[in-house]
């Protein structure tokens, strides 16, 4: 089959849908599909290709209320159409997969109404999870995402808590299949990390106040009061508008000295990161997945993860990992500084992780999806 996965957005960015889509498209193409990838063009040079698999960037504008705005989009919203068709010509697609609901979704929708094509629509939590609130903002993406679910041959969710906030917009319950996330399990951990100290507890993901790193440092701040956390640091990997802020309440909280903000990491880097330190700690407020809990799983060590989202659906709590509260600071100090203080349940939780991770690959997802897609 000849699927086009249109995707919110794809490399130079990071992310979890950006990871996502790379290694479905990988693996699609193992299983011997034809696979493009289109995304949505932000203006910044970009690769034509992944890996073998075609990239296109196509425009989406969205129409402006101002007279000015609205006249220049009338004239940009024919030429974004004409790009979209021009794909549609020149890849032929049998089939629109489209991840992360977003303009990427409006103009495949149309798309798929016009050329008679059949659409699947996998959420990824962006209804709720996005750090800028755009469904709460956007009535166009409200009605479109409405409109895009009934016209769907098929739904998926990367959770079924996620899957539930699609209740909302018109979706029967019951109607979205779950398809997990998936990780690689031979991805290389080789990557040299600058600055890391001896010993440390670990955060990774976008800085963004979703993410909930600001809750972390509060709560490291409590753990470096206690026995168990002296010579350990905090470490958090990542970029985003937040760096300045949690800078700041790291200082505010008088443990600048040991928390460590590193920054962007490559692939390697993250593995090299997570095996190396004594815990991986997930605070995001919501998390419709999780994809950094297989991570951590697979690097071996323990994981405390958010229990407002996905996690609790594949992690059992005190076997494979343990849920925290993000809203409760206190609470997460007391799990870290229990941890720390426990080396033999610290080994037994990152054992259990490692083994569970391991029905949790790429190979599994891409194939949930080649069930759903109709013939």
């Amino acid at each position: 089959m000849r699927i086009a996965l249109v995707t919110s957005s794809f490399v130079p960015r990071a992310g979890g849908v950006e990871e996502h889509v790379a290694n479905v498209a990988v693996q699609l193409r193992q299983l011997g599909h034809d696979v493009v990838i289109w995304s949505v063009d932000q203006g910044d040079d970009v690769p034509s290709e992944f890996r073998g698999i075609p990239l296109r960037y196509l425009p989406c504008p969205l129409p402006a209320r101002a007279p000015g705005p609205a006249l220049r989009f009338a004239a940009a919203a024919l030429r974004a159409w004409a790009a979209w068709r021009s794909a549609l010509r020149r890849d032929q697609p049998e089939l629109l997969h489209v991840h992360c609901f977003g303009p990427n979704g409006l103009y495949a929708a149309r798309l798929a109404r016009t050329a008679g094509l059949p659409l699947v629509l996998s959420h990824h939590g962006e209804t709720f999870g996005d750090a800028n609130g755009v469904f709460d903002q956007s009535a166009l993406l409200r009605s479109g995402l409405r409109r895009s679910l009934r016209q769907a041959a098929a739904v998926t969710s990367c959770s079924r808590f996620a899957a539930d906030d699609l209740l909302r917009f018109g979706l029967a319950p019951g109607a979205a299949e779950v398809v997990f996330n998936g990780v690689d399990l031979n991805e290389a951990a080789d990557g040299k990390v600058p600055g890391l100290p001896g010993r440390y507890v670990l955060g990774v993901g976008r800085l963004v106040g979703t993410k909930g790193f600001d809750r972390l440092i509060r709560a490291f701040a409590r753990a470096c009061a206690e026995d168990a956390a002296d010579g350990t640091d905090l470490v958090i990997g990542g970029e985003g508008p937040e760096r300045s802020a949690l800078e700041e309440l790291a200082t505010e909280c008088g443990i600048a000295h040991r928390v460590h903000l590193v920054g962007r990491l490559s692939r390697p880097q993250v593995g090299a990161a997570m095996a190396a330190a004594q815990m991986l700690v997930v605070p995001s407020v919501v998390e419709p997945f999780g994809i950094t809990v297989l991570e951590g799983w697979r690097a071996g060590v323990p994981v405390l993860a958010t229990g407002h989202g996905g996690p609790p659906e594949f992690l059992e709590h005190g076997v494979t990992g343990l849920l925290i509260d993000p809203a409760d600071p206190a609470g997460m100090s007391a799990r870290i500084v229990e941890l720390l203080a426990d080396e033999r349940r610290m080994r037994s939780l990152g054992h259990a992780g490692a083994q569970a991770v391991r029905s949790f690959t790429w190979e599994q997802t891409a194939r949930a999806y080649e069930r759903l897609y109709p013939c």
